[in-house]
C-alpha cells in the first residue's frame, strides 16, 4: 500500500496543529529521512516515538527499517496513523495515550531508541525523566529529540556559558549529548515562533557512588538561584556547605562556574 503525501493526509482528516498540545507538523520527507538517519542503523530496532501527529517522522523511521511504538494523545491523528500501520504490516504499534503516564521501559519490553519531534509543552519534562533514575545504563540506547533551539543549547552547554544550567548537568554527567541538526522554523506547519534543533544523546558509564536523585536535588538548589553564590543557594540543602568544603570548592562561586565533575564530586559526598 502506498501512502498519500502528508499534506493530503492533513487535508483528508481535517487536521490542524493543536497549540494546547504543543504540536507543529513536519512535511519535508527528505528532512524527515535525515532525522531518522541520525541514530545510525535502525533496521529491526525497537523505536519509541512520542507525539507522532499525522505520522511524518513515523514513516521515515519505518522506511529506515525500525519497529515503531508510537504514543499519540490526540485522537484526531489516530486514523492517519492507522493508514501508516496498514502500509507497514507488523512494524507499527499505535497507542492513544498520554506518554507522561506510561512506564516506557515496561511498555517496550526490550532495549529501544527514542526518536521524536517532541510536543513543546512536555519535551523538557520527558527529557529529564529519561535522564533520571538510579538504574543505569537505561533501557533506551539513544535519544534523538527535537526541541526548541534554546532548550537544545541548554542540554549541550558548557560551564561558564549563559545556557549552562541544570539541564546541562543532568544531560552530561552520565551521557553524551550533541547538537545533531538545526531545523528552521519554516520547515514546520504552522511555523513556530522559534527555531528548533535536534539533540542526539547516548548513555555512557555513570560515575560510581553517585545517586541520581541527590544530583537532581543539588542542581535544582544550585541553579534555582543561579545569580547567588553557592553558600547562599545551597544553604537549605542539608550537608551541602560541608560538601563544598570537602571538595575544596569556593562557596563564593556561582553554580554556572562549576564543571560537571565538580557537581558529581559534590553529589558523591552527599550520597548516603
Amino acid at each position: 500500500m502506498s501512502l498519500p503525501p502528508l499534506r493530503e493526509v492533513i487535508a483528508t482528516h481535517g487536521l490542524s496543529a493543536s497549540k494546547a498540545l504543543g504540536q507543529n507538523f513536519l512535511f519535508d520527507e527528505q528532512l524527515l529521512n535525515r532525522i531518522a538517519a541520525i541514530p545510525d542503523d535502525l533496521a529491526d530496532k525497537a523505536v519509541l516515538e512520542i507525539g507522532p501527529g499525522p505520522g511524518g517522522l513515523t514513516r521515515a523511521l519505518l522506511r529506515a527499517g525500525a519497529r515503531v511504538t508510537a504514543i499519540e494523545r490526540d485522537s484526531r491523528c489516530i486514523p492517519a496513523l492507522a493508514q501508516v500501520e496498514e502500509a507497514f504490516p507488523g512494524k507499527l504499534r499505535v497507542l492513544e495515550d498520554d506518554a507522561l503516564k506510561l512506564d516506557h521501559t515496561d511498555l517496550m519490553g526490550e532495549p529501544f531508541a527514542v526518536a521524536a519531534n517532541l510536543p513543546y509543552n512536555i519535551g523538557t519534562l520527558l527529557f529529564t525523566r529519561w535522564m533520571g533514575g538510579e538504574t543505569w545504563p537505561p533501557a533506551w540506547t539513544s535519544l534523538t529529540l527535537m526541541f526548541q533551539q534554546e532548550v537544545a543549547q541548554r542540554i549541550v552547554a558548557k560551564p561558564g556559558s549563559s545556557a549552562y544550567g541544570r539541564l546541562s548537568v543532568l544531560a552530561q554527567w552520565r551521557a553524551t549529548p550533541k547538537l545533531a541538526m538545526k531545523v528552521h522554523r519554516s520547515a514546520f506547519t504552522p511555523p513556530p515562533k522559534v527555531m528548533s534543533a535536534i539533540v542526539h544523546v547516548e548513555p555512557r558509564a555513570a560515575p560510581e557512588g553517585v545517586s541520581a536523585k541527590v544530583l537532581e536535588r543539588l542542581t535544582e538548589a544550585a541553579f534555582g538561584q543561579r545569580r547567588k553564590m553557592l553558600r547562599q543557594s545551597l544553604k537549605a540543602l542539608p550537608g551541602a556547605l560541608d560538601a563544598l568544603n570537602a571538595c575544596e570548592i569556593d562557596p563564593t562561586r556561582r553554580a554556572e562556574t562549576l564543571s560537571i565533575e565538580e557537581f558529581v564530586a559534590l553529589a558523591r559526598v552527599l550520597t548516603p
